[in-house]
């Protein structure tokens, strides 16, 4: 099997899957909130889980709230920002590029009276700044919101420079970022990249499903978006699971330990596709400069359900456009706002790389998308 499709989710590691197997013994069993030997350490334990990942992340303890997943993580920050935080304004400033997650978000605030101004995108995937610093000083801006990594091309966002004209044209504004695809493939520090709220999630760096991590810098007051018993401090009430926050420590330490040698890895399989299959009049849709774990590439000929039902014939697994949009078989609305024609984006494939790829992965494939053309002959 080769798996192409590792920002849709990743496979657990087998040192993940050994910590989740530590964490089911009955020592750690208790709920953290029980007055109980068992409950005190369990409660300890998510405490130094908490700080673990806290410290891996450039943040403190406090800032750091475990979710089931980066939309969860994505709701609350949006959502509970704007409704703690009436007076901010009614104004919002992202692009039409962002994850599903962040959109559906946006497109509620809309209904609720708020005004979304959508920066346009260019080929490259990043957003017009020019556009965005006349927003910035037109009128009053509750909040920023924007995707570090976009999960579709790879496209890295200009973080330095929006956050350096978010604090010189408008201070208060507060920023969320969406930092999904960008964990443990390149650096993170929460507090140098001065930003207020970040989602993340485990299941993409080699975790198991159902856990993510929400970011909530120090002095940003935000609702929650899951009210009952006030656990983690009011901010994420619900029984907590160490398991699922022992099995995010451990993913993120593994893929920080190994995040040099990764890049290195990734930008040789990316390097050898794109020169492969730009041989070959596929158009290449990432970015030059795009996260090397991301390659978007639209095949000549193949609409990219059919290229992507025709690779796993020979157990290669890719995709179309995100995993959250794909049943919805629509051409992906990221690369047509990127400027990318329709007929193109409907061929578009993405295939996505983790640690585990290899260059041999990279040339079988080129081998069966060979076939596949010559079986089918419909390149010209």
């Amino acid at each position: 099997m080769i798996y192409f499709d590792n920002s849709a989710t990743t496979f657990p590691s087998e040192r993940v899957r050994s910590a989740v197997a530590g964490m089911m013994k009955d020592e750690f069993s208790g709920n953290p909130g029980s007055l109980h030997k068992l409950g005190v350490a369990a409660d300890k334990a998510y405490g130094e889980t908490q700080a673990a990942v806290a410290g891996l992340l450039g943040a403190a303890s406090e800032e750091i709230i475990f979710t089931s997943c980066a939309t969860e993580s994505a709701n609350t920050a949006i959502r509970g920002f704007v409704s703690r935080n009436g007076r901010a304004g009614k104004r919002v400033i992202s692009t039409r590029t962002e994850h599903k997650a962040t959109l559906e978000c946006l497109a509620l605030l809309e209904k609720n009276g708020y005004e979304v101004i959508y920066l346009p995108v260019g080929r490259d995937g990043k957003p017009d700044l020019s556009e965005l610093e006349k927003a910035l000083t037109e009128e009053k801006t509750a909040l920023l919101c924007f995707t570090l990594v976009n999960n579709e091309t790879g496209s890295v966002l200009p973080l330095e420079q929006i956050v350096a004209m978010r604090n010189r044209l408008s201070p208060d504004t507060k920023f969320y970022l969406d930092a999904v695809q960008a964990l443990g493939k390149m650096p993170i520090d929460l507090h140098k990249m001065n930003v207020d709220m970040c989602s993340f999630s485990g299941h993409k760096i080699h975790s198991v499903k159902g856990n993510g991590v929400l970011y909530v810098k120090s002095g940003v007051r935000i609702d929650p978006l899951i009210l009952g018993g006030g656990q983690q401090k009011g901010m994420r009430s619900g029984t907590q699971s160490l398991l699922l926050a022992k099995a995010f420590e451990t993913a993120l330490e593994e893929a920080l330990e190994s995040m040099d040698s990764s890049h290195e890895n990734a930008v040789r399989i990316n390097d050898y596709l794109r020169k492969e299959l730009a041989a070959r009049k596929a158009v290449i849709l990432s970015p030059d400069d795009a996260l090397p774990y991301v390659l978007n590439v639209s095949f000549e000929g193949f609409e990219s359900e059919t290229m992507l039902h025709c690779l796993e014939m020979y157990d290669i697994y890719v995709s179309t456009v995100s995993a959250c949009s794909s049943k919805a078989k629509k051409v992906s609305y990221v690369l047509l706002e990127s400027g990318v024609d329709r007929k193109t984006a409907a061929n578009a494939v993405r295939l996505s790389f983790s640690r585990y790829n290899t260059t041999d992965e990279a040339e079988e494939f080129i081998r069966r998308v060979d076939e596949i053309y010559d079986t089918f002959a419909v390149r010209k």
